[in-house]
């Protein structure tokens, strides 16, 4: 008979998970739901010390008191650290660990790191029980409607979200900040990833940064590994208890979808590019790149921004990858300066850096002699989409054109993000009549279709001038998989209609 180990998130108890563990035990499942020290409400206050490690503690007394052969530990938000504490222990005790729309934490890793609200950390300095009104090292939970800051609470009732607002215990701030340490011997536990799609990406979305090499998502596509998706928000035990039970079992069972490695030895962002462009001169300041025409005098430019997160450590850099070179020297070989720029979008709470970077880019492509710094375009690409926001929303009259080749172009729910900031689709409204050429693919990452749609939609709204470009069987980042004649076409009207408002 297998177990489930069901580890709550931060704030929360056993009674969360009510409904699901009665609906494994019908199933003929053993359920065990936790509550971790502290977190049972106000007759259950947390001791001084407890943290991560105590959590620990409570899961291993617990598997220990367990009589059943298979143990699948479950951890939904701040549960997953506990459980893999608790997993490293006890490996041969363990069948499975279920990530619940949660991430990966590494080795030393806090549990902070993967909160996705920023104000979640701003409160914590107030929570160490010197002074702040909380005492004692306590994070309160959240008011009614600030459960959004860990997560989306699509899908889940009203009375739920009242009864998960009234339930709900002060976190000891310790838990949050004690380093994870993981044991050697988790890694070759089998795991299964279950990804709330209202919430993150969803499996394509992983697929397609396994396709970027990155040895993070690499690990990904083990034999050990496999995924689910649900499609709901990031409680699923409250919004799609049955569902939830469901993936559950067949998690247990082994049945989930698995990831493949590439099967070309180059990642997909270093193939070819699509077009074949002759070289252009090209010098390098800084992080950026000018790929220069032949011509006299100074000329219109395109800066090309890349997408993300892109580790620091890959080589090489964007602005060396086939897709940025071949753009750049295809602006240069029909008369503009075309720009490349290594910005610092390393992780999603990186943003405010890249935007920062890519406005520094800007200034030092102005200023050159040998470009006409009233004549630019901007052009921005996947997860850097959520960069043209700052540009959408005041437009400088220099600014002659805005592309976006298949972006990002809303914060999905749960990023670290600051909406005001980065949400192209809201920004539009300030736009004016700046030229947007938006270039979308047939098959594009679910995820970001859905910004794509939010943004149309403002577009229409606002009557902005966007012009569309589709790529009929086109998948994300095309120009180097999609060597198709649809997919030459859309890069050369998209380049053409970029350089005929730069020339107007």
């Amino acid at each position: 008979m297998t177990a489930f180990v069901l580890v709550p998130g931060a704030h929360t108890g056993g009674w969360v998970w009510e409904e699901v563990a009665g609906r494994l035990r019908k199933s003929g499942a053993q359920a065990h739901p936790v509550t971790l020290t502290g977190m049972g409400g106000p007759g259950d206050p947390a001791g001084a010390g407890t943290g991560l490690e105590t959590h620990i503690d409570d899961l291993v007394r617990l598997i220990d008191g367990l009589d059943a052969p298979r143990v699948v530990l479950v951890g939904h938000c701040y549960g997953i650290h506990p459980a893999l504490g608790a997993a490293g222990r006890r490996p041969e005790r363990i069948a499975r660990i279920v990530h619940l729309d949660t991430g990966i934490p590494r080795d030393g890793d806090p549990a902070l790191a993967l909160v996705p609200d920023g104000t979640v950390r701003e409160r914590l300095p107030h929570a160490d029980g010197r002074g702040g009104g909380h005492g004692d090292g306590l994070l309160p939970p959240s008011s009614p409607d600030g459960w959004r800051r860990w997560g989306s609470t699509a899908g889940v009732p009203e009375e739920a979200l009242e009864r998960l607002a009234r339930l709900a215990s002060p976190q000891p701030a310790d838990t949050l900040t004690q380093p994870l340490r993981l044991a050697g011997s988790v890694s070759r536990i089998p795991a299964t990833g279950v990804l709330c799609t209202a919430n993150g990406p969803g499996i394509a979305a992983v697929e397609a940064m396994v396709g970027l090499g990155d040895p993070r998502f690499l690990a990904l596509t083990g034999p050990r590994v496999d995924f689910f998706e649900l499609a709901t928000g990031h409680w699923p035990m409250l919004s799609a208890p049955g569902e939830l039970a469901g993936v559950l079992l067949r998690a247990a069972a082994g049945e989930g979808y698995r990831i493949s490695p590439p099967q070309d030895e180059r990642p997909a962002h270093l193939r070819p590019f699509i077009v074949d462009v002759p070289e252009a001169r090209r010098e390098r300041t800084g992080r950026v790149d000018l790929h220069l025409p032949e011509a006299d005098g100074p000329r219109p430019a395109v800066v090309f921004v890349h997408g993300g997160p892109v580790p620091p450590e890959a080589r090489p850099t964007p602005r060396d990858w086939p897709v940025f070179t071949g753009y750049a020297r295809y602006a240069a070989n029909l008369g503009a300066v075309g720009a490349t720029v290594d910005h610092r979008l390393h992780d999603i709470a990186d943003y405010g850096q890249a935007a920062e970077d890519v406005r520094e880019a800007v200034r030092l492509v102005r200023a050159d002699p040998r470009v006409d710094g009233d004549r630019i375009a901007l052009w921005f690409f996947s997860g850097g989409g959520l960069l043209s926001a700052h540009w959408l929303a005041a437009p400088p009259p220099w600014l002659r054109c805005l592309a976006a080749t298949y972006p990002l172009l809303a914060p999905p729910p749960g990023w670290p993000v600051d909406a005001s900031r980065f949400h192209p689709a809201t920004a539009l409204r300030t736009a004016g009549r700046l030229p947007v050429v938006l270039t979308r693919v047939e098959l594009e990452i679910p995820e970001l279709t859905a910004t794509v749609h939010e943004f149309l939609a403002a577009a229409e709204h606002c009557e902005a001038a966007v012009e569309v470009i589709d790529v009929p069987g086109g998948h994300h980042g095309f120009e180097t998989v999609d060597h198709t004649e649809p997919a030459r076409q859309a890069v050369d009207r998209a380049m053409r209609s970029v350089l005929g408002h730069l020339r107007n």
